[in-house]
């Protein structure tokens, strides 16, 4: 099921006003952003990425290409803000339940009723398993975690954050080249930007310690996987391969299999491309505490990790409430 993900968007509570999160954006310059949560002291940057029609995928005549990647297709994609970082545990545990003070007195000074949004309860066990939270990339939640969270931060900010489409994540890694990767597919200039298993010593890192692409954007591969909004199927670039595809979102109607891209620091540096397809399964859900119940938070996936997007040109709040409706898949 392919949409066209700038006719419908993102979601508004009924009492979040527009306005209540211009304050908090401060822009530095035409091309980066800066979001405080208010009122803790907590910041993260955006960078602006212009829209372009680009190659998505790879060609047969690629060596390293996987059935899956194919055809070579032209995909159109709007302006956006990007996340210069992969988001870390710092901001996302603003949004933890068992940050009741904080997450409170976030409520207060927005005067709005966050506590409506659905939070998840503690893990059983630390879900950086041991590798730190200072300044390192979020890891161990699933995709519904991922977007729950993007919808709060989107009301305690007033400025519309989600995850990208795996179209838009391509877009963002490939950096305004037409090379299948940034780096030329050259795997000894890759350590220059990128933690694989070769060079993690089996950890993730804290993010920014390597070279950003040409857009500005860091960790785009390796160091921890990205989830991306789509529902995974093999088959999926050939059903627009004949025409421009405008802003494609393969819409999830399960749970598995879903998108995430760029490999993380346990894959091998050959399996850090722009185009490799990765794709989730039961198995990532095996320790989650919320099971049987419907709602899937937490992984086993040291590996996955997500970064924020937000539309340049913002969406109305029809399509904000379509948007929260078909991705949380609330009826």
């Amino acid at each position: 099921y392919i949409t066209n993900l700038s006719a419908m968007f993102w979601v508004l509570i009924s009492f979040l006003s527009m306005d209540s999160g211009v304050a908090q954006s401060k822009f530095v310059n035409d091309s980066i952003l800066i979001q405080k949560i208010e009122p803790t002291s907590i910041s993260f940057e955006m960078i602006q990425i212009p829209g372009a029609i680009y190659k998505m995928g790879s060609s047969n005549s690629d060596s390293t290409q996987i059935s899956d990647e194919n055809p070579l297709h032209l995909v159109q994609i709007d302006s956006m803000w990007v996340g210069k970082y992969e988001v870390t545990w710092e901001i996302f545990e603003l949004f933890l339940a068992e940050n009741k003070i904080l997450f409170d007195s976030i409520s207060l000074e927005k005067s709005i009723r966050i506590d409506a949004i659905t939070r998840p309860s503690p893990p059983f066990v630390d879900p950086s398993l041991g590798m730190g939270k200072d300044n390192y990339p979020v890891v161990s939640i699933s995709p519904y975690a991922a977007i729950t969270f993007c919808k709060w931060l989107s009301t305690v900010t007033g400025r519309f954050y989600r995850l990208p489409t795996e179209a838009e994540w391509e877009y963002i890694c490939k950096g305004g080249t037409s090379d299948i990767d940034f780096f030329n597919g050259k795997k000894n200039i890759l350590e220059q930007y990128a933690w694989s298993y070769e060079n993690s010593n089996y950890q993730y890192a804290k993010v920014g310690q390597k070279l950003p692409n040409a857009f500005g954007v860091y960790d785009i591969l390796g160091n921890v996987a990205e989830w991306t909004l789509d529902q995974y199927d093999e088959e999926f670039y050939k059903k627009e391969k004949d025409t421009i595809a405008l802003n494609p979102w393969n819409i999830p109607k399960k749970i598995h299999p879903r998108v995430y891209r760029g490999g993380s620091w346990n894959d091998d540096s050959k399996d850090l491309s722009s185009t490799k397809r990765y794709k989730s399964g039961f198995y990532l859900q095996k320790d989650d505490p919320q099971i049987p119940k419907s709602l899937w938070w937490y992984t086993n996936s040291s590996f996955i990790g997500f970064r924020l997007v937000s539309p340049y040109n913002q969406p109305t709040e029809n399509e904000i409430k379509i948007f929260w409706r078909v991705a949380l898949n609330e009826q």
